[in-house]
């Protein structure tokens, strides 16, 4: 199985370093997600194509930009891959939950919070289900390793993790050839819980840093599960 990795950023790095799969990004070949065309040619002879590549910055209000990245620029790779027999393997987020109902399942109706990342991974997700007859999806929250942040809320729940730890998963599932949506995760914990794991000097707080963080992304994780157990 030929698997290519678009994008070299936290979430590429860790899996280029796990796997040693091939990739193509703006550092090293100087492609442009935003304009297949500069970078089309690179993906021939592939059977699996990762992309890692998106505008993460949760709570930015270039609306734009998250439109360019994480919209118009899957469009356009999910048009390419359409007619060719080639698998996508997508990263969304677990905050495609966020006003939706608690423990949610890969079943339930996601609806996304007041921002744009957040919008344009929700909309993103069912052109590609509708596209493609291979795909995969996945909905996390990978944490760098350690805590960047001085503060971590205790009120705010997850099956969020680090990098590392859940990279690892994503490895099983696309090397195991999972297909559709799975959400992706550990135990339930709280911010704190994971923050505290790699950082003795965190504070706890209440206080959220946007009004639109949601303090509840708790998934059900029983199809993951389901995969493991087979």
């Amino acid at each position: 199985m030929n698997r290519l990795i678009l994008g070299d950023g936290i979430l590429g790095t860790e899996l280029i370093k796990l796997t040693g799969w091939d990739y193509i990004s703006r550092k090293k070949d100087g492609i442009d997600f935003r304009n297949i065309d500069s970078y089309k040619d690179h993906l021939f002879g592939y059977d699996e194509i990762i992309n890692c590549i998106a505008c993460t910055n949760t709570y930015d209000e270039n609306k734009e930009e998250n439109w360019d990245t994480n919209y118009k620029g899957v469009v356009d790779l999910v048009d390419y891959l359409t007619d060719k027999d080639m698998k996508l393997v997508y990263f969304s987020t677990d905050y495609v939950y966020a006003k939706s109902k608690k423990n949610a399942s890969e079943k339930d109706v996601p609806i996304h919070d007041a921002n744009w990342y957040t919008y344009s991974k929700v909309i993103s997700e069912p052109y590609i289900e509708l596209r493609l007859d291979k795909y995969l999806i996945l909905r996390a929250t990978h944490k760098p390793r350690p805590f960047i942040f001085d503060k971590a809320l205790i009120s705010q729940v997850g099956n969020f993790d680090y990098i590392d730890t859940v990279v690892k998963i994503y490895i099983d599932l696309i090397e195991g050839d999972a297909k559709g949506i799975y959400n992706v995760g550990t135990e339930l914990k709280t911010m704190y819980d994971l923050a505290k794991q790699t950082r003795d000097d965190v504070v706890p707080t209440n206080e959220k840093f946007h009004d639109t963080m949601p303090l509840d992304v708790s998934m059900n994780l029983n199809k993951l599960k389901k995969f493991y157990e087979d």
